[in-house]
């Protein structure tokens, strides 16, 4: 090998948490000329902790999802920044749209039951997870909530199937694998612990080695990151270089590059942004998974509105009410799967909505955003709710350089026998030389989705690069 390590020219494409820690991990091993290029003007990519009400609101990704054989949870542990959630959502309410509030131990025996027909096990299952569900969900009832009237059992199941869809990322159940809960490797342990006061940006900043008081202190990072820098081209055209074209104009050479954008941008842009064109399989991931659209809308108030034994609400709307939901502008309103208190933030409350409900929400304006929530409200709840002091929403989808969330497993994929492991498949250049490495939460074969699966992909990466390089001994 002509090159060793601190010669070597590394460039990294996004400065999301895969980009830093792929970095971060490259110049702790003695790669000295490392750089990333990101689009937007911040780092973090769909990490984006933002000062809000009483402290900071996490606009992205919020919890670290579970504790064993979870790499941010095990980077973290003995630091004393992350907090258990527990139990503090089950106490959720279940509103009928005719302000009925179901009994709690109905409410919650029924939550349970979707939860419990979810797949799981060690098989497949038959159409996809849509299908899956509605039908044990029903054999459930009739064995275990025998005298529940259906319509309420109706409303449930669409209810938190709508959750369910919005935890994974996607529009619907029905376009979910059968092989969705097999890939997927849960992290036992607490699945919402939170960052406290201090948000996950606080992650970000242990990665760099920046303390609390140094904001816009960039760390290991500092000098190797370029905002504002949207790359338009990746070609592996020339012997043992990758070349890079920005939109801006600038022209950058590197012997490797690592792409980390989002599946998102992927789907958008693979045609025209890689020279030669991606191999078929990669091309076939691309298109086969998806990126979903799950947003946030953040609603700080002068003192919380909900009542002191109100966490939040689950919205169980009456079919004849929905029906008439579909025929005016707030349509979008049947993709809200929740509202709630979040933990510390007394005066906020905030809901959730996805898919195609969640891509409409973000065209329009702040105000009429509002005057949809407000007639949520009124609509559900049998006390006032007030107009917020200040709101704040998440738009994941139209932001070019993201075009969604979060990434699932599809049935597409299942058809087309893809899936992350032909996404994380490195692409060498004409002349064998290994030009172009992926990674991402999309790439992570078992973790895909959260922000454990974007670090193990950011590692995985930087490793194989090191481990290109190995030959050369880790300080040449």
């Amino acid at each position: 090998m002509d090159k060793c390590r601190g010669s070597s020219g590394i460039l990294i494409i996004g400065a999301g948490l895969s980009g830093i820690v792929a970095a971060t991990r490259l110049l702790q091993n003695n790669f000295k000329n490392v750089q990333i290029l990101e689009a937007e003007d911040r780092i973090g990519g769909r990490i984006h902790t933002i000062p809000f009400a009483d402290n900071v609101i996490d606009v992205g990704a919020q919890w670290c999802h579970g504790m064993q054989r979870n790499c941010v949870y095990e980077m973290v542990k003995d630091q004393d920044i992350l907090h258990p959630t527990g139990d503090y959502y089950s106490t959720m309410k279940m509103v009928r749209s005719n302000k009925e509030l179901v009994p709690h131990e109905v409410g919650s025996t029924m939550h349970d039951i979707v939860a419990g027909s979810m797949p799981s096990g060690p098989h497949p299952v038959v159409g996809s997870s849509g299908t899956h569900l509605a039908e044990n969900f029903w054999r459930r009832i009739e064995a275990e909530l025998p005298h529940v009237d259906r319509t309420l059992a109706r409303e449930a199941l669409d209810s938190f199937a709508k959750h369910e869809s919005s935890i994974v990322g996607a529009d619907n159940l029905f376009e979910v694998s059968v092989r969705e809960h097999i890939e997927y490797h849960d992290c036992d342990g607490d699945k919402l612990l939170h960052w406290g006061t201090k948000g996950f940006q606080r992650f970000i900043r242990l990665l760099m080695n920046v303390g609390e008081d140094q904001p816009e202190d960039l760390g290991l990072l500092a000098g190797h990151v370029h905002l504002g820098k949207k790359v338009t081209r990746i070609e592996l055209a020339r012997p043992r270089k990758v070349i890079l074209r920005c939109e801006d104009g600038d022209y950058f050479e590197a012997d490797h590059v690592i792409c980390t954008v989002s599946l998102g941008v992927l789907q958008e842009q693979h045609e025209k942004m890689f020279i030669p064109p991606l191999p078929p399989a990669k091309v076939n991931a691309i298109r086969s998974l998806n990126l979903g659209t799950v947003n946030k809308l953040f609603l700080e108030f002068e003192q919380q509105p909900l009542p002191d034994d109100w966490v939040g609400f689950y919205c169980f709307w009456l079919e004849q009410d929905l029906k008439e939901l579909r025929k005016t502008e707030y349509s979008w309103l049947e993709g809200i799967t929740g509202c709630h208190k979040t933990t510390c933030q007394p005066r906020l409350l905030m809901a959730w909505v996805g898919g195609s409900h969640g891509r409409h929400m973000e065209t329009l304006s702040d105000e009429k955003v509002l005057e949809g929530l407000q007639w949520l409200f009124r609509k559900f709840l049998n006390f006032e709710v007030p107009a917020p002091k200040r709101f704040l929403r998440s738009k994941w989808f139209t932001n070019p350089n993201f075009r969604g969330s979060y990434s699932l497993r599809t049935t597409k994929a299942d058809e087309h026998d893809t899936g992350p492991w032909d996404l994380e498949t490195p692409v060498t250049g004409p002349d064998g030389h290994l030009g172009l490495l992926f990674a991402g939460e999309a790439s992570s074969r078992n973790y895909f989705s959260t922000v454990h699966g974007a670090v193990e992909a950011g590692f995985r990466e930087a490793d194989r690069l090191i481990g290109l390089y190995s030959s050369c001994g880790p300080n040449s």
